[in-house]
C-alpha cells in the first residue's frame, strides 16, 4: 500500500519528524517494489533533500538526523532504472552532491544506467576517467559500468570509440583484479555531475570502501546483455560481437575489425577455449559474406598465427558451393602456402566428401543469428545525431544557455531528425531554471504535435515535468489538459505534491472572487479551471 505509507511520511516530515535512516530504509525497501510506490519513494526522496538541505542553510544541528544516506538513494536509484523513470533518476543524481551523499559502487552503477537511459555519453565518459582504476576491483560492478558505456558508443554509432573501450577495458580489468592497489581504494574521489566543463558543475563524493558493509542491494549478474563475466574474464556477448561486425562491414572497414578480433582474441576467449576469429569467420560465411570472411582470415594469417584447417574448409566448402572456382582455387593455394591439407589440392577431390568434412560447420549459429537480429534491427534504430543533438542541449540548458540550446533544437527539426522525450525534458527543465513558463506554453505545442502525429511517445516523467512547470507558472488550462492525457494513459499521479504546490503558491489566488462576479470570458475561464484543479487535488 504505497500511496498510504507515502502519506504517513509526508505528514511526519511536515512535522519535522523523519524516521531514523535504518528504518526509513525498510520502509523504502518496499516502497519501490512497484513502480507506483518508486515514483511516491522519489518525490519523497526529494522532499526530503530539500528539507535536510533548508535545515542545513540554517546550522540547524538536527539536519544531521535528516539527511539521506547512500543506501536510500541507492534503492530508489535502482527502482527508478527498473521502471525505466530516467528524467526522475536524474534529478535524484543530482540531489546527491546537493545534499553531500556519498556515493558507493553501486550508486555509480545506478548513476551510469540512468546517464546510459538518458544518452548522456560525455558525462558517462567523465565518469570513467575518474572512477574505472577504482570500480576495476568489483568486479559485478565494473562489468555493468561498461557494458552501460558500450552501449552508448554504439548507439552514437562510434565503432571506433566502442573497439578502444573494448581493448582497455580488458587491459584494466587484467592489471586490477591481478594486483588492487590499496590506496586508490581508499581516496575519495569528486566526480562532475553535469559536465565538467560547467563553471558551476555539481560534484558527487565517490567512496567505493562504502561497497563493504551490509547491502541489500545485489548486482545483478548473468544478464548476458554486450559484456558478460567468464572464467575471470570480462566478455563480450553474441550481440556485442555482432554489433561490431555489422558496423564495420557496414562501413567497408574489414581490416579494423580484425585488429579489434586479433587485439582481444588471446585475452578474452583464449581461456574459454574458442577461436573467436573463427567463429566471426563462420558467422560471416552463414549470412554469405565471403569475401569479408576472406579478408579476416587473411588478415589473421598476416599475423604469422593462421587459423585452423577447418575454418579453411568451411570457407572452401561455401565458394564451391557458390560456384566460385577462381576463389576456391586461390583460397587452395593459400593453403598450401601455411602447409594445410596440401591432399585437398588434387582436383579429382570428392566435392561430396568435402560436403561431408563440413556438415558440423565451424562458426556459433547463435552468433551469426544475433548479427541477423542486428540487421534486421537496423532500420529501427534511432539516430544517432539525435544523441549528439540532445547532449549538445542538456549542456546549453545546464550552463542556462537557452539560447544556444534553442538554436540546436531548431536546427534538429530542419534536419527532420525525430526529438525524443529527453529532447523535451531538457528544453523544459532548462526554462523551467530560468522561470521561463510562457515559453513552455509554446513547446508544449511542438510536445503535442509530435505525439498527434505518433512520432512522439507519451511518457509519465515527461508529463509530470510539464504539469509542475504548468502549475508554476500559474497556467491552469494546460494544468488540467496535462492531468486529462495522463488520466487518458492510465497514468498515475501524485497529488500531494501538486496540492502543496499550489498552496505554496497560488493559496489566495481568486479565493473571494466566484464564477457570477468574474469581469471577463478568460478571467471566467481561468476560475473555471482553477476549481477544476482543487476539486482534483481535494482542496475545499
Amino acid at each position: 500500500m504505497p500511496a498510504p505509507a507515502s502519506v504517513i511520511l509526508r505528514l511526519l516530515l511536515k512535522k519535522g519528524c523523519v524516521p531514523p535512516m535504518n528504518l526509513l530504509s525498510l520502509i523504502v525497501l518496499h516502497l519501490v517494489k512497484t513502480e507506483i510506490g518508486t515514483c511516491l519513494a522519489s518525490n519523497f526522496l526529494t522532499q526530503l533533500c530539500d528539507f535536510y538541505n533548508c535545515l542545513n542553510d540554517k546550522k540547524s544541528q538536527h539536519a544531521v538526523m535528516v539527511k539521506p544516506d547512500t543506501l536510500i538513494f541507492n534503492l530508489v536509484l535502482d527502482a527508478c532504472v527498473r521502471f525505466k523513470l530516467s528524467l526522475k533518476g536524474l534529478c535524484l543524481v543530482e540531489l546527491m552532491p546537493l545534499t553531500e551523499t556519498v556515493a558507493d559502487a553501486h550508486s555509480i552503477v545506478m548513476i551510469v544506467k540512468i546517464l546510459e537511459m538518458n544518452g548522456l555519453r560525455d558525462e558517462m565518459m567523465e565518469l570513467k576517467h575518474r572512477i574505472d582504476r577504482v570500480l576495476a576491483t568489483y568486479v559485478g560492478h565494473y562489468r555493468q559500468f561498461y557494458d552501460s558505456l558500450l552501449s552508448l558508443h554504439f548507439k552514437f554509432n562510434d565503432i571506433d570509440a566502442a573497439a578502444k573501450l573494448v581493448l582497455d577495458m580488458n587491459n584494466l580489468h587484467y592489471c586490477h583484479i591481478n594486483g588492487v592497489d590499496r590506496k586508490d581504494l581508499q581516496k575519495l574521489c569528486f566526480i562532475a555531475i553535469g559536465s565538467h566543463n560547467l563553471k558551476n558543475g555539481l560534484k558527487i563524493h565517490v567512496e567505493p570502501e562504502l561497497l563493504q558493509r551490509d547491502s541489500v542491494l545485489k548486482v545483478e549478474e548473468g544478464r548476458e546483455d554486450l559484456i558478460f563475466y567468464r572464467c575471470g574474464n570480462l566478455v563480450l556477448s553474441n550481440r556485442a560481437l555482432a554489433k561490431f561486425i555489422g558496423g564495420y562491414k557496414e562501413e567497408g572497414r574489414i581490416s579494423e575489425l580484425s585488429k579489434l578480433l586479433i587485439g582481444i582474441q588471446s585475452e578474452l576467449y583464449s581461456v574459454a577455449g574458442s577461436s573467436l576469429c573463427s567463429d566471426v569467420i563462420g558467422a560471416c560465411i552463414r549470412l554469405g559474406w565471403l569475401e569479408s570472411a576472406h579478408d579476416i582470415l587473411d588478415d589473421v594469417e598476416a599475423t604469422g598465427s593462421p587459423l585452423g584447417r577447418e575454418t579453411y574448409v568451411l570457407l572452401l566448402s561455401a565458394y564451391h558451393k557458390g560456384r566460385m572456382q577462381r576463389e576456391a582455387n586461390a583460397l587452395l593455394r593459400q593453403m598450401k602456402k601455411v602447409g594445410l591439407d596440401e591432399e585437398l589440392l588434387d582436383n579429382s577431390i570428392d566435392e561430396h566428401l568435402l560436403c561431408v568434412e563440413t556438415s558440423n560447420p565451424l562458426g556459433k549459429s547463435d552468433l551469426a543469428a544475433a548479427l541477423a537480429q542486428i540487421l534486421k534491427d537496423g532500420d529501427r534504430k534511432v539516430c544517432p545525431l539525435v544523441y549528439e543533438f540532445n547532449s549538445s542541449i542538456f549542456f546549453f540548458c545546464k550552463a542556462r544557455m537557452i539560447e544556444d540550446a534553442l538554436k540546436a533544437y531548431r536546427r534538429m527539426c530542419k534536419m527532420k531528425i525525430q526529438p525524443t522525450y529527453q529532447t523535451f525534458a531538457f528544453l523544459l527543465r532548462g526554462y523551467s531554471s530560468l522561470s521561463m513558463y510562457r515559453e513552455i506554453t509554446y513547446l508544449w505545442g511542438d510536445i503535442k504535435r509530435f505525439m498527434r502525429s505518433g512520432s512522439l511517445v507519451a511518457n509519465r516523467d515527461l508529463y509530470e515535468l510539464l504539469l509542475m512547470n504548468f502549475l508554476q507558472g500559474g497556467y491552469f488550462e494546460r494544468v488540467m489538459e496535462v492531468i486529462g492525457l495522463m488520466k487518458d494513459h492510465n497514468m498515475y499521479t501524485d497529488k500531494w505534491i501538486y496540492k502543496n504546490e499550489f498552496l505554496r503558491l497560488h493559496k489566495n489566488l481568486y479565493q473571494s472572487l466566484k464564477t457570477s462576479n468574474t469581469i471577463t470570458e478568460a478571467q471566467s475561464k481561468r476560475l473555471e479551471h482553477i476549481l477544476e484543479f482543487k476539486k482534483w487535488v481535494a482542496i475545499d
